[in-house]
């Protein structure tokens, strides 16, 4: 018999331990669900829901994204990206387009994409144009490209790619003196993928209770119904709380296109800094559809802040779960969804946009200043 989210969310209240537990959702699109069902205020005072850094939007090294830009001003060449990447800013002076969608605006040939099919399609219809694909993404997103280069794509396309895999992240945050969170909703998209198994070390070496969710509100509150059991009985495992959809082993042949096309190294994310393998490049043998290797760099370290958020902007700490997305000094100040100062107030999958489309309009960071001080 299946359960309904009333169900779960009762059986949550009942399971529920005394002291103050924080519950990382890596998924941006657990975040999502969770702010559009309203769960924060639904469930118990002592459980903290964390957004955790699953939006590759908001990680995407701002080298990459300069690099993208520079490309499409530059270079005789139509440049295809997910929607989401064209309104992500760069560190550059004012009177120079600092996103994707402002170079555009300056005359750029660049064009939003929902899939790789697009970017085969434009490439088949342009065979006289090269195309780029800015490629960004985590593995549900990465797998796809993969599969495009394996099957064969046009001699005119080119990719450059700033994919990046999601559990070093939360290796690396597990792995430093403070993680700041007490069990983790693992992301069900990319456990589609990878398999759910791929997060068993959460609980086996780091004694951190882990359930993979979907994002319905019943298998969310499953998830956290099935962290906060294990929490008060001590016995940390790894829960698929998502069965219909994650198999143990994920996608055999999406990982089978990943391991064909792609390798595994040590990679930057935005604000962060470099993550032991968790980032993707193209194997030499994809070389002719290699961006990077098609043109010359463009790569700036003179600019100033080259590499880094904006000034004052607190995204990286949002990613990494340190702070919530209105205790940034920026949130809703210089930086709202109509004007993004941050990347993680651009995507649909960054939690402050989420939490802005959500109603959360109050900046907290001066009272965050005061506790702290």
């Amino acid at each position: 018999m299946s359960h309904s989210a009333r169900d779960w969310l009762e059986a949550l209240k009942r399971v529920n331990v005394e002291r103050t537990v924080r519950i990382m959702n890596v998924c941006g699109g657990h975040e999502r669900s969770i702010a559009v069902a309203g769960l924060r205020s639904a469930i118990p005072e002592n459980i903290e829901l964390v957004p955790g850094p699953g939006c590759p939007v908001c990680i995407c090294p701002e080298e990459d994204v300069f690099e993208a830009i520079q490309i499409a001003l530059n270079e005789d060449v139509i440049l295809v990206a997910f929607g989401d990447m064209l309104r992500v800013p760069v560190n550059v002076p004012k009177r120079e387009p600092r996103s994707l969608e402002q170079a555009k605006a300056a005359g750029a040939d660049i064009r939003p994409i929902a899939s790789p099919s697009e970017a085969v399609r434009i490439a088949e219809e342009n065979p006289d144009r090269e195309v780029v694909f800015f490629a960004a993404g985590f593995e549900t997103t990465t797998a796809p490209v993969a599969a495009m280069l394996a099957q064969g794509a046009p001699e005119n396309l080119f990719v450059l790619l700033s994919g990046r895999l999601t559990w070093p992240a939360v290796a690396m945050l597990l792995e430093s003196e403070a993680p700041g969170f007490d069990a983790l909703v693992a992301p069900g998209h990319v456990a589609t993928v990878m398999g759910s198994e791929e997060w068993r070390f959460v609980a086996e070496k780091h004694g951190i209770p882990a359930a993979v969710a979907g994002f319905r509100p019943d298998t969310l509150l499953m998830a956290m119904c099935s962290v906060i059991r294990q929490l008060r009985d001590d016995d940390c495992i790894l829960e698929n709380c998502y069965p219909e959809v994650v198999k143990p082993d994920g996608n055999p042949e999406a990982r089978r296109c990943l391991d064909t096309v792609m390798q595994v190294g040590d990679a930057n994310w935005r604000g962060v800094g470099i993550i032991p393998d968790s980032g993707y490049t193209l194997r030499p043998e994809f070389a002719a559809h290699d961006a990077r290797i098609r043109f010359d760099s463009y790569a700036d370290d003179s600019r100033k802040r080259v590499g880094e958020m904006p000034p004052g902007c607190d995204c990286a700490r949002v990613v990494l779960g340190r702070i919530y997305p209105n205790e940034c000094r920026l949130y809703g100040v210089a930086c709202t969804p109509q004007k993004p100062d941050g990347p993680c107030m651009v995507s649909d999958e960054g939690a402050c946009r989420i939490w802005w489309s959500a109603g959360h309009r109050e900046n907290r960071w001066e009272g965050r200043r005061q506790s702290v001080g």
